[in-house]
């Protein structure tokens, strides 16, 4: 079976980091994985994160010290990746690990990018805020407005997928923002992106990263992109059904 790399960006997470692992290391049973930890924490995340990873030899940390920012953080995490599939998500438990199995079940049958989505069917936003709702909602048709690659995408601003990490070989990845997805679907090779329901979930511990400093740098980034993308399309979007789904996993676990 294909690798998997889970490139995971962290800033104090310490409450979260544990039951993280724990739920990645059972959703991925049977599938050889490694989960990396890109950590520019002022807590005590990176003891956490060693001490899980006395536990659990899949588990690694790159502790940055004179550097932070997510969209470094999650390209730091690309460059150490060893495995074939590369994912992202958050530390903070708002993307359920167990979503990562489906995920991994759609590129193992040949597909280049999944994108879980809370907006197709089965899907949820839920676990937002109304004012996080709102951000997100803005940044999301801003996206879809200036690069043409993300019309077809009904979660482009996710930051929660998986890809074929021949995907971004000789792509540009240059971004300044909080929403790494963009960047992959403008700047990286790939002929079709199949996308599943999930439900994103409340935080049960600690405070959202969310400001107007990351805000700004996403519509930098857009700003960007309309450039160096010249207006890149997507081939294909597929909404992979319930039923396909469960084929695919069924196939998984042989």
């Amino acid at each position: 079976m294909d690798k998997l790399s889970v490139v995971i960006p962290t800033y104090n997470e310490a409450e979260n980091v544990g039951n993280l692992v724990n739920q990645i290391d059972y959703a991925l049973r049977g599938i050889p994985y490694e989960i990396i930890f890109v950590d520019d924490s002022r807590d005590e995340t990176p003891e956490v994160i060693e001490k899980v990873m006395k536990e659990n030899r899949n588990v690694r940390l790159y502790h940055r010290t004179n550097e932070s920012g997510l969209a470094t953080a999650v390209l730091k995490g690309f460059e150490l990746s060893k495995g074939d599939y590369i994912a992202v998500m958050d530390a903070d438990l708002q993307h359920p690990p167990t979503i990562l199995r489906s995920m991994y079940a759609v590129i193992a049958d040949g597909y280049d990018i999944c994108v879980p989505s809370r907006f197709i069917k089965d899907g949820s936003d839920g676990g937002l805020g109304p004012y996080r709702k709102l951000v997100s909602g803005v940044a999301r048709y801003i996206g879809k407005i200036f690069l043409p690659c993300l019309r077809k995408v009904t979660d482009p601003t996710s930051g929660l997928f998986m890809f074929k990490k021949e995907v971004i070989k000789d792509a540009d990845l240059r971004p300044i923002g909080w929403k790494i997805l963009i960047e992959v679907l403008a700047m990286g090779e790939y002929e079709a992106i199949v996308e599943i329901p999930y439900k994103f979930q409340a935080r049960p511990a600690g405070e959202s990263k969310l400001s107007s400093k990351v805000t700004i740098e996403y519509l930098k980034q857009v700003r960007e992109l309309m450039s160096r993308s010249r207006n890149k399309t997507t081939k294909k979007v597929i909404v992979c059904s319930k039923k396909k789904l469960l084929s695919l996993l069924e196939n998984l676990d042989g």
